[in-house]
């Protein structure tokens, strides 16, 4: 399994900006995102053309061997954050750079501003918060003050407690129109994309189409989405336990990591990954 640049290596591209990112949206281009948590890899997205990496809480599986997110803390996402700048800035310096809010750090608009702030210093050029219709006043505080935001619904990881697990979520009607409000609630406020994770595929279809200026990002969530995310671990087939039952390991018809991820791009460009979820769970 290499990590070196393939053949693949594409020409200096303009950086994404939030407005060339909405522009792919409202044209109906797909939007690729992978999870990233270093320089290394982060420079290899990159070159593979992914549109997004997300520098995600899930390092603290991944990474740093946790059962869940919840111990990773505001000076581990700094980090790791500023460590997928140096990584992006080295190469082409194309993706935008998305950076998780950990648990506990936004439980107020003033705390999340001040959260924020120290992932931006550092190079992310948006964040991303896991909750619902309550989190609306953080996401217009934050985008009001210059921090593009992106939501997160659906499984929320941070609230694996209050969940139950890490379960398929609106699958009931009233769970399904809970879902809807607070997508529409958090557009209205502000956010410029949405996590979905382990929607059932036709209600993340559905948010979709209702929204206008949000661009709604699946992960376990349908091929109707805007975009695709992945962690990376999981497409790469490098992940230590359980993997979901949604991901897929492209490193089955890749021979290096960088093909891997370039599978990946033209598989979400061509809506040949996800396959229906409603058979993957």
């Amino acid at each position: 399994m290499s990590v070196h640049p393939s053949a693949h290596q594409s020409a200096k591209r303009p950086a994404m900006t939030m407005h060339s990112l909405m522009k792919m949206y409202s044209e109906g281009e797909k939007i690729t995102m992978l999870t990233a948590y270093d320089a290394t890899f982060a420079a290899l997205a990159d070159l593979a053309g992914v549109e997004v990496i997300l520098v995600g809480d899930s390092l603290g599986m991944v990474c740093q061997g946790h059962s869940s997110t919840l111990p990773v803390t505001l000076d581990a996402m700094r980090y790791h954050t500023e460590c997928v700048a140096r990584g992006i800035h080295k190469q082409n310096g194309r993706p935008i750079i998305l950076g998780d809010m950990p648990f506990g750090t936004y439980a107020t608009p003033e705390q999340a501003f001040r959260s924020a702030s120290e992932l931006m210093r550092v190079g992310a050029h948006m964040v991303k918060l896991e909750g619902g219709a309550w989190l609306a006043p953080t996401v217009e505080f934050l985008v009001t003050r210059g921090i593009p935001v992106c939501g997160h619904i659906g499984l929320t990881p941070q609230s694996v407690n209050t969940l139950g697990g890490y379960r398929v979520q609106g699958r009931t009607d009233s769970a399904a129109q809970q879902l809807m409000q607070d997508a529409l609630q958090l557009e209205q406020a502000g956010a410029q994309m949405l996590v979905m994770e382990m929607v059932p595929a036709a209600l993340s279809g559905d948010i979709t189409r209702a929204l206008s200026s949000c661009a709604t990002i699946g992960i376990g969530a349908g091929v109707d989405t805007a975009g695709q995310i992945l962690v990376l671990h999981d497409m790469l087939g490098v992940t230590q336990g359980k993997v979901p039952k949604f991901a897929h390991n492209f490193m089955n018809e890749a021979s290096t990591i960088q093909d891997a991820m370039h599978a990946f791009v033209r598989a979400v460009k061509e809506q040949r990954f996800p396959v229906n979820e409603l058979h993957a769970w």
